[in-house]
């Protein structure tokens, strides 16, 4: 039986929406699940591997990232506790990661087989539906996230890109005033972009009255203007 604050990070996660603690501990056994601990710096997941279990992250953050021929890595996200990696992969035909995934902190992961999720189960638990449920729109929203990630890395202009960056995290935090969880670095290999460059433009924006931001926390304050950006 997990600690009770697994418990509660894991009825945060959009995989559980819906289902209560009772039923969580009912339903953890039925899906025969494991923990496994990461140092720092240890890697969850590499490039290639076969993924057989979705991952849902009960303490500490882990990067997701891809790298190229060349060796360089392109920040795709950070998760914290509650988000989960591997839904995608773990429903295609050859289940090979596309990505690495790091542990940055100490890191603490619930590893649920994928069979064991899409099989359903010999009581047909009706929140074990929901659960088939709840998968089936994490698959949906994995699919939105990578489409917004395309239009990003296709947008060819340093403005361009940080004023969708920034439009894009105002929407989706519902504030015009908000805190971002990427660092200077990790922002600039997201956007696929020299970290100088980015620096450099992000300080013009400030000088032009755009914005203000103070390490990872801003504040649009002309969003006509990075909307004009993009046009």
């Amino acid at each position: 039986m997990l600690p009770s604050n697994h418990y509660q990070t894991l009825m945060q996660s959009a995989l559980f929406r819906n289902i209560s603690k009772a039923e969580l501990i009912s339903l953890l056994p039925c899906l025969n699940v494991l923990t496994k601990t990461y140092e720092p710096e240890s890697i969850i997941l590499t490039q290639g591997e076969t993924v057989g279990y979705i991952y849902i992250i009960l303490e500490g953050t882990v990067e997701i990232a891809k790298e190229n021929f060349t060796g360089h890595k392109n920040i795709i996200s950070l998760l914290s506790a509650s988000n989960l990696f591997g839904e995608g992969v773990v429903c295609t035909e050859q289940r090979l990661s596309p990505v690495i995934a790091t542990a940055l902190t100490p890191v603490t992961l619930l590893l649920i087989p994928y069979e064991r999720i899409v099989g359903g189960c010999e009581q047909s638990c009706t929140f074990h539906y929901r659960l088939i449920h709840n998968m089936m729109i994490l698959l949906g929203e994995k699919n939105y996230h990578l489409n917004t990630k395309m239009e990003l890395l296709l947008l060819k202009g340093m403005r361009e890109k940080l004023a969708t960056y920034l439009l894009l995290e105002a929407r989706k935090q519902k504030t015009t005033s908000f805190t971002i969880s990427l660092n200077r670095n990790q922002l600039a290999d997201y956007l696929n972009v020299s970290r100088s460059s980015m620096c450099r433009e992000l300080g013009r924006m400030q000088e032009e009255g755009i914005i203000e931001y103070y390490q990872n926390s801003f504040k649009i304050l002309d969003e006509k203007r990075l909307h004009e950006a993009l046009s």
